[in-house]
């Protein structure tokens, strides 16, 4: 018995002895964090994205008239919904807020932030910092050569398609998408990524491709992301309140691919920015004609995850086809949500702790985005009745 305590011991003493190592800071964190939540700005060194030109949205004649049609309420309590929003025609239509949330709650976008990164790339080449999107990554990073004689681009990187050997999982504490989100060290882990098939033919999504294009975006204007995004997008669009993006540690790199910490209002810009084509008060803020390639899935490339042609994602956008309707859209991991929809000239958003794991065979998106998108267009109809 003596014998086995000194071994349980001997366990415990080298086990803690292998977290203390520094290369497995985002271990500890993990023990003590467990799977990613919505306010975790709070354990992470952030950069302010400021809102330098505040203006908040003009309200519908019929704000907040209407309600949640109640078929829908026990399903957004469900899937731990804390923050709706519809804007119709330009002007706020409804909102409403749970738990202990209002209009000025930050929140994590998780993924959604993988959008944002690409319009900063239409920015980037907008303002000639990057010559164009089938620019070679290795004019910024030469490590990202040529695979079997084909050079990764920037438009690789958008459609994630790069060919690299990066594993999203956020089930695994051991799995680069773990490294990122709880280390302090995005450059090790990004420009650790080797290429292990021919760009441009398959569709994997992988995180560490955003990351990537966020250092792209970082070495051609010389500006910190968050300060970039601020300048060409969250200031023009008049965002009421400033955001943060998280780090990895403090002055550090911002978690490109997830961690855009804001409100559900201000999220609702950018699906605005979506239905204004690139414009606000009729500035052009990014082209559209690079709006446009972003939002429409390149099916020239497989989506390997189900062997099919992909017709899910652009350029770090998603979309789905919903009763007719195309309908481009941002998604985290969460199921935080912003939806653009031309043909009402509006936009949804929902923001929440849980989304369905279940996806539809026909399109493949969450099961979940019927709820909001149904609930959503409830509310849009009987608005205009």
């Amino acid at each position: 018995m003596k014998k086995i305590g000194i071994f349980i011991l001997a366990v415990l003493c080298l086990t803690g002895g292998f977290l203390m190592l520094p290369s497995n800071y985002y271990l500890r964190r993990t023990l003590v964090h467990t799977f990613p939540k919505i306010d975790q700005y709070r354990i992470f060194e952030n950069r302010m994205v400021e809102a330098g030109s505040p203006r908040p949205w003009e309200k519908a004649e019929g704000y907040n008239t209407l309600s949640i049609p109640e078929d829908y309420l026990p399903l957004f309590e469900e899937y731990g919904t804390i923050a709706f929003v519809v804007i119709k025609d330009g002007r706020l239509l409804f909102e409403s807020y749970w738990e202990d949330y209002s209009p000025q709650s930050l929140s994590n976008s998780f993924s959604m932030a993988k959008s944002i990164v690409s319009l900063a790339i239409g920015c980037a080449v907008e303002d000639g910092f990057i010559r164009g999107i089938d620019q070679p990554v290795s004019d910024f990073f030469p490590e990202f050569g040529k695979y079997e004689g084909k050079e990764p681009t920037i438009r690789h990187l958008l459609t994630m398609s790069a060919g690299v050997d990066f594993e999203e999982s956020y089930a695994s504490p051991f799995s680069p998408t773990t490294k990122l989100y709880y280390g302090n060290n995005l450059h090790a882990i990004t420009f650790g990524m080797k290429q292990v098939e021919t760009p441009g033919v398959n569709f994997i999504y992988q995180s560490g491709v955003t990351q990537l294009l966020a250092f792209i975006v970082e070495k051609a204007t010389g500006e910190h992301l968050a300060q970039y995004v601020s300048r060409k997008l969250w200031t023009p669009m008049h965002a009421e309140e400033n955001a943060l993006w998280s780090l990895d540690k403090a002055e550090g790199m911002e978690k490109a691919y997830c961690c855009f910490n804001s409100n559900a209002r201000d999220f609702a810009r950018f699906g605005q920015l979506i239905l204004n084509k690139g414009s606000w008060d009729s500035i052009p803020l990014i082209s559209e004609a690079y709006l446009q390639e972003a939002l429409r899935p390149d099916t020239c490339l497989t989506d390997i995850q189900y062997n099919e042609v992909n017709r899910r994602y652009g350029f770090q956008f998603w979309h789905l086809t919903y009763e007719g309707l195309s309908i481009p859209y941002m998604r985290g991991l969460q199921g935080q949500y912003v939806f653009a929809i031309p043909e009402k000239n509006a936009v949804i958003v929902r923001l929440g702790h849980k989304r369905d794991v279940a996806e539809y065979t026909s399109q493949h998106y969450p099961r979940d985005i019927d709820v909001w998108l149904a609930a959503g267009l409830k509310l849009i109809d009987m608005s205009v009745l």
